[in-house]
């Protein structure tokens, strides 16, 4: 593991409580692995900023299946970027409502460029994009569980 460094941070006590009850409610054990959880999400936040960082990223959509060509418009797009596309899981909610999760690897702009237009079909109800770069995420900082 890295060397580690001792900081001093001024924090409101009202925040601070706040904060303490939201890392207890998540499972963390001491605030200074949620603020080095905190601290690592900026980093690859800012590193994903970049549009040639390599990131991995998950295009979730909700969509009703029985809109018109749909299902073959999102498979089609998927297609087209068959480079950046690694695995696709798709559940059936209900009679008419699907999940589909993409999971995409590539260079940001590129990921992103795909997701937008993914979540921007017609007839996609929700979408949202989550991005990670495993550039800026060593080995020492992997969560499991």
């Amino acid at each position: 593991m890295a060397e580690l460094s001792r900081i001093g941070v001024s924090i409101d006590s009202d925040l601070l409580h706040r904060f303490d009850s939201y890392i207890a409610g998540k499972g963390y054990e001491n605030r200074s692995e949620a603020f080095r959880d905190l601290i690592r999400d900026r980093l690859v936040g800012s590193a994903v900023l970049s549009g040639s960082a390599l990131v991995v990223g998950t295009v979730t959509l909700i969509y009703d299946h029985h809109t018109r060509l749909l299902p073959e418009k999102l498979t089609d797009l998927q297609h087209e970027s068959h480079a950046l596309v690694i695995s696709t899981l798709h559940a059936h909610l209900d009679h008419a409502n699907c999940l589909e999760v993409v999971v995409l690897r590539g260079k940001s702009r590129d990921v992103q460029k795909l997701a937008d237009r993914l979540i921007s079909t017609k007839g996609v109800q929700h979408g949202r994009l989550v991005m990670s770069s495993p550039e800026t995420v060593s080995h020492h900082t992997h969560k499991h569980g």
